[in-house]
């Protein structure tokens, strides 16, 4: 299982809760502040809680983008900071990361469903996902978010809450997970300890 974990601070209030939750799996996390610092990482994490603008904002004032863009590691985006691998916003029509193809858009409210989207929903998982192993359709995972991504080609793992939505996701090395793992008990540890000892 790997040992150090870059975890990008993007501002995100998650960040702590983040880095005790891979301490409880035994891994070392290193939070980094600066672009350069993710030279020699293993693996990275991009936490975030926030809207989409300012985030962005943060990762281009310490030097992110072009680090994260030519990552060569494994690296798990967590709620915004899952939105925030996709090629665009609709919060704030924000231009993001890139590294996943799609637009993030806002959840459609409606009877009976509220947003933002707050609580605890089902997984529906596929069957050959190394992210998800051990993890069955219909465990809960903790969502807090009003933007997300319709299920496309890179979704491994769905949630309803009025529409479908990408609940996670991953193309080659990059990976991402609209919920909380760090809040989501089980399910949400499994997850992180899979990201953890998963050899691409």
């Amino acid at each position: 299982m790997a040992g150090e974990v870059a975890v990008v601070d993007a501002g995100g209030a998650n960040l702590g809760s983040v880095c005790a939750a891979l301490r409880r799996l035994g891994a070392t996390p290193r939070v980094v502040r600066d672009g350069r610092e993710l030279a020699g990482a293993g693996r990275v994490i991009l936490p975030g809680i926030g809207a989409a603008a300012p985030a962005m904002a943060r990762l281009r004032a310490r030097g992110f983008l072009v680090p994260l863009r030519a990552l060569d590691v494994p690296l798990l985006g967590i709620c915004l900071g899952m939105q925030l691998l996709y090629e665009w916003s609709d919060e704030g029509d924000t231009p993001c990361l890139g590294l996943l193809p799609g637009r993030v858009r806002a959840l459609r409210g409606g009877l009976g469903v509220r947003v933002p989207h707050m609580g605890w929903n089902t997984l529906e998982t596929t069957d050959d996902e190394p992210l998800l192993d051990g993890i069955a359709t219909g465990e809960h995972a903790y969502f807090v978010h009003g933007y997300a991504v319709a299920p496309g080609a890179e979704a491994r793992a769905v949630t309803c809450h009025g529409d479908h939505f990408a609940a996670v996701v991953r193309r080659g090395l990059v990976a991402g997970a609209q919920f909380h793992p760090e809040r989501s008990s089980a399910a949400g540890a499994r997850l992180l300890h899979n990201f953890l000892a998963w050899q691409p």
